[in-house]
């Protein structure tokens, strides 16, 4: 079933979503070489109930976690561990959190010290894959345009489009539908519609878009061990614009920026 939230439900996630974006912006100024991902583990759970706020991932399915950080060629799910950040690392950061009964969920892909120009092109184009396929959720339009809209700019430079994996719907649930694909071709799919709430997330490689799941049955990695980024926002569907609920524009990586730009 295709949720569309009232008003006050829409509120309440993006209460969440704020949490999140707070809590992203805190790890991202936290990110750093010797900083280990159980290190960054504690301290999102430690701002999420800080801020009046449960982890979303914590227990989720039997996630042992608060926080997922997922180096290099892991590309979600990566379990926090005491392996040490090194200069030139990219690390994906992504979590969610719970306000009243109501999720939210985002992620970043943050580079620890210099990484090489191609490296930063990958960051660079996740993340505007993702903004350019948030332009496209808006009443009237399918799931098909987000994914074509993500998978048409991210094929342009060159990296490919994970597709074992994709974004969802979110409320009173971490994943409710519809599913979002990030690849897709425009006009097909589930018709969007105001009211509707999507975690979208592209999920790029540098090479093959193949993916595998280690034994822990959580860290998904390429299966080329290319390197891999990930970006995630929380939306509402608008009539107009959507709107990025997990947007806080404090991050360096995740500055304010006007949705479908670039």
């Amino acid at each position: 079933m295709i949720y569309l939230r009232s008003e006050e439900e829409v509120a309440r996630i993006r209460a969440s979503a704020r949490i999140v974006a707070g809590c992203l912006d805190h790890l991202e100024r936290t990110v750093a070489v010797g900083v280990t991902p159980r290190h960054l583990d504690r301290e999102a759970e430690t701002y999420v109930r800080d801020h009046g706020a449960l982890p979303a991932f914590k227990g989720y399915r039997g996630y042992p976690a608060t926080l997922c950080v997922s180096v290099n060629h892991v590309v979600v799910h990566g379990i926090p561990n005491d392996v040490a950040l090194e200069e030139g690392d990219i690390v994906g950061l992504d979590m969610g959190a719970i306000v009243e009964g109501y999720y939210a969920d985002s992620a970043r892909t943050v580079a620890v010290g210099e990484v090489p120009t191609e490296v930063q092109r990958l960051i660079d184009v996740t993340r505007e894959a993702l903004y350019r396929g948030i332009a496209q959720a808006v009443d009237g339009n399918r799931v098909g345009d987000i994914g074509h809209a993500i998978q048409s700019y991210a094929e342009g430079f060159g990296f490919s489009v994970v597709r074992d994996l994709v974004g969802h719907g979110v409320g009173r649930q971490l994943h409710e539908e519809p599913q979002v694909p990030n690849y897709g071709r425009p006009g097909r799919g589930p018709r969007l519609q105001s009211g509707m709430v999507l975690a979208i997330e592209p999920m790029l490689a540098m090479g093959s878009p193949e993916v595998s799941t280690l034994p822990d049955n959580w860290t998904v990695v390429t299966r080329d061990r290319s390197w891999s980024a990930h970006f995630e926002h929380t939306i509402a569907v608008g009539k107009g614009a959507p709107e990025v609920l997990s947007l806080s524009g404090e991050g360096a990586t995740e500055g304010a920026r006007a949705v479908g730009g670039g």
